[in-house]
């Protein structure tokens, strides 16, 4: 510990100690804090996503029908036994420079090697994992339940994990000694206040927060709020050529999450890349919901957010057509929108784009483990009065699709290594969530998740409009990310099959944000996927698929000059008249935090 003291009081006490102490005072309000948020819990007045009962239900059916099974069960339970006595016997012996390497990133450090007790549990901890994971690839079956064991099963294993635990991660102890017990201080601290910030949640800080702020450092392409209306804000950016592209483009981000993940930095803007590349580029900015847009539905955003921003384009650019591009959720809703267009004979979209963006929803991967009828109830109980759903819980629910990169990896860092988070423009855009209000979630979640409709023909009503998106004939670009653990890609590849016009499908690398946010440059990161014909299922295309290097933004753009060739004079937002700035870009709903 440091000698450094301080007087209190008229008593020179050692600044650890003071630490201690004021890490006990904050501890004891903190605990307050977490009791009271357990016992909302426990009454059902908090929200939470999942319950005991749904998961205790869960468990007890598959268990049941594990029972009828005895030879497999015991069968597996075997292997499992000699796969650990192995692994001990392996333990006994002194590490060898032949074995192989153990490529988990949770044990990349080389001292998970060199100290025996780390190595030990290490070893001990991965031939469980893969038991309990081989046991219940076995015995599991497709189906709700089964998926919901198999989810908070590695939830709970992942959890088990030595490198979670100060006395078996042998860097963190490491770190102890060499810090005179300094880091283990400032992993308390830095626990106590991710608790202060979640008010008894623990919100894990998985960037620097005050490393950028919007405006500033992120979303800084220069523009102009043209219009705005309670939904949203319309932004007109300044050109960056000398002339255009005829036809203007509108990005329709999601709300999940604000707009500006297609604006970070200059080097990973997707809006900047536009405008060099001469369009004519406008953006919505979504509201942060509160209780006054409770009951706007899946409609209200359509007709509020795209079908009126592509009014106010038109009036701006004099042109009847503009193409649109659409990200997650709100490539759902252009989606939607093609096809409520498409009933109505109206031809004012050129060309459509998508981004991780599903069209059936069958197989939504692991999302599926919190959504369902009796789910969808509690959810409506508990924002009958609010009005809309906290942003935490979407963050929480992201974040344990992949535990260990997103929850566990920043436990070890923050906590028991000590560490202050790095700053990283897409966790921090990551945190950075808003809210969802009521009607517009119930709506999405009963009709487009749980009964798939969207790509039924009539299966949703929108506006008094049957939608029907194979009588879409607008040319369409679907991109997929491969490692999209939130739109798995084989949930987006039917679109090649829906659409009654053209469709290029491209598959990106890596997942839902990364895939996207991929800019041209030297480092050629993740590469994409295209084929020449789109067989009816997604396996046959990835294996007749070409492997492309580098960033699939040139083939896009290539993509669109095949259907907008022709360039005009660049516009630049008015100063005066009806759609004249109303305050620079990025405007202020992006600005709006989740307290607010």
């Amino acid at each position: 510990m440091t000698d450094v003291t301080t007087e209190t009081e008229g008593v020179n006490l050692p600044e650890a100690t003071l630490r201690m102490m004021s890490i006990a005072q904050r501890s004891m309000a903190v605990a307050a804090k977490m009791q009271a948020l357990s016992v909302a819990k426990a009454n059902g007045s908090e929200y939470s996503l999942m319950d005991a009962s749904t998961l205790a239900k869960a468990y007890t059916n598959v268990w049941t029908r594990m029972l009828t099974k005895p030879q497999e069960l015991w069968a597996a339970q075997l292997q499992m036994g000699t796969s650990m006595a192995q692994a001990w016997t392996a333990m006994l012996m002194p590490p060898s420079g032949d074995a192989e390497p153990v490529r988990d990133r949770r044990f990349a450090n080389a001292e998970w090697s060199e100290d025996p007790v780390s190595r030990a549990y290490r070893d001990a901890f991965l031939v469980l994992e893969k038991s309990i994971s081989d046991l219940l690839d076995t015995m599991t079956e497709e189906g709700r339940d089964d998926m919901r064991v198999n989810f908070y099963t590695r939830q709970a294993v992942s959890a088990l994990s030595p490198a979670n635990y100060l006395a078996t991660n042998a860097s963190a102890r490491t770190k102890l000694l060499e810090t005179g017990g300094n880091s283990l201080l400032d992993g308390l601290e830095n626990m106590l206040d991710d608790l202060e910030r979640g008010d008894g949640r623990l919100d894990i800080a998985t960037n620097d927060a005050h490393a950028f702020e919007v405006g500033v450092d992120l979303a800084t392409t220069e523009g102009e709020v043209i219009f705005e209306n309670e939904l949203m804000q319309l932004i007109q950016y300044h050109p960056r050529t000398e002339k255009q592209n005829k036809i203007p483009m509108l990005f329709v981000p999601a709300w999940i999450n604000k707009f500006y993940i297609m604006d970070m930095q200059p080097k990973n803007s997707l809006i900047r890349y536009a405008l060099e590349q001469g369009h004519s580029v406008f953006v919505i900015s979504w509201a942060n919901p509160t209780k006054a847009h409770a009951d706007l539905d899946f409609g209200d955003y359509m007709k509020l957010g795209p079908l009126t921003a592509l009014d106010v384009i038109r009036d701006i650019t004099g042109e009847e057509k503009a193409n649109v591009l659409g990200f997650c959720i709100g490539g759902i809703l252009v989606t939607a929108m093609l096809g409520y267009l498409a009933a109505k004979g109206d031809d004012r979209i050129n060309a459509a784009t998508t981004l991780a963006t599903m069209v059936d929803f069958k197989d939504v991967g692991e999302i599926g483990v919190f959504i369902d009828e009796e789910r969808l109830e509690i959810l409506r109980a508990h924002m009958e009065e609010k009005g809309y759903l906290e942003s935490h819980h979407l963050q929480d629910m992201f974040s344990m699709l992949r535990e260990n990169d997103l929850i566990w990896s920043f436990y070890e860092a923050n906590y028991l290594q000590g560490n202050k988070p790095r700053a990283f423009d897409l966790l921090y855009w990551n945190s950075d969530s808003t809210r969802l209000p009521k009607a517009m979630l119930l709506w999405y979640l009963k009709e487009v998740y749980l009964e798939n409709k969207l790509r039924q023909p009539g299966g949703l009503e929108m506006d008094g409009q049957k939608i029907d998106v194979s009588k879409v004939e607008t040319p369409v670009f679907v991109l997929a990310t491969i490692d999209d653990h939130i739109a798995p890609w084989t949930s987006i590849y039917p679109a090649t099959g829906l659409f009654g016009g053209e469709v290029e499908f491209v598959l990106g690398g890596s997942g839902h944000i990364a895939g996207v946010i991929n800019p041209p440059n030297e480092r050629m990161k993740y590469g994409y996927r295209t084929g020449e014909a789109y067989p009816a299922e997604a396996q046959a295309f990835l294996n007749a698929s070409e492997q492309h290097k580098g960033s699939w933004w040139p083939h896009w753009t290539e993509w669109l000059a095949q259907h907008d060739g022709e360039l005009v004079p660049a516009r630049k937002p008015k100063t005066r008249g009806k759609y004249k700035s109303i305050e620079p870009a990025p405007g202020r709903y992006v600005t709006a935090r989740p307290a607010d």
